[in-house]
């Protein structure tokens, strides 16, 4: 599989809607998350991240604006222990919780679907990162609609043990923008991550479509220590 580059996925496509990007950095040390949302409709764009304790929430920019907060507001990041869970939905909690009681990332999930918005049916796509004694790993999850067909849910997990220095992967919510939105095909992209955090945050930032984005969430973890920095860019500021 070739290493495709983050900034030309991103800038060829107008509406990948919610992504999420985890790898490690070319020297190694660090392991790396990054979260975005974009929106289409206003309630959607009316949407900042918000620091809660270790992870973050979505909070309307407006609150006077939002119409209907059950599928924008939610824990995009937390942390339990040594793992750091990252979704585009509420299953950031189902997954805290399952894993919390000693449930498998896959399990926790198992009692949870795509989004119920039809006619789009949302994939929930969630992340994973598991850092121990100087090791990391990830996994990845998308749950989906059959092309569309709400009655029945695909799922499938990709796990990465041991992630090789300079690479990460990418799975986003859609193939690109529609009507209805098409849901993310195959397994996660093989892209390449930035030793400088500063420089992959601007990058992924000045790459998402102008109009579409809303928000973006930046964690590099060092892998001996634990220690992490955030950085955190809103449209609405």
């Amino acid at each position: 599989m070739n290493i495709l580059s983050l900034r030309e996925e991103l800038k060829s496509n107008a509406y990948p809607g919610r992504g999420i990007v985890i790898g490690r950095t070319p020297d190694g040390t660090h392991a790396v998350t990054a979260y975005f949302i974009m929106g289409r409709s206003e309630n959607s764009r009316n949407r900042v991240f918000v620091t809660e304790g270790e992870g973050i929430r979505t909070q309307a920019y407006d609150p006077s604006k939002l119409t209907d907060p059950s599928l924008i507001i939610y824990a995009p990041v937390r942390v339990l222990g040594n793992k750091t869970i990252v979704t585009n939905g509420d299953q950031t909690d189902t997954i805290y919780d399952g894993m919390d009681h000693q449930m498998t990332f896959e399990q926790s999930l198992r009692n949870r679907e795509f989004e119920p918005d039809a006619p789009n049916y949302t994939p929930r796509i969630s992340g994973i990162m598991h850092i121990e004694n100087g090791s990391f790993n990830y996994a990845m999850s998308i749950l989906k609609s059959n092309h569309g067909d709400p009655s029945s849910c695909n799922r499938y997990t990709f796990a990465y043990q041991n992630p090789a220095a300079g690479e990460g992967h990418f799975i986003h919510t859609y193939q690109c923008d529609g009507n209805p939105l098409p849901s993310f095909e195959g397994e996660p992209k093989l892209v390449s991550i930035d030793n400088d955090m500063d420089a992959f945050t601007e990058m992924l930032w000045s790459s998402l479509n102008e109009d579409n984005k809303v928000s973006l969430f930046v964690r590099y973890i060092d892998i001996a220590t634990g220690e992490y920095e955030t950085k955190i860019i809103n449209k609405n500021s």
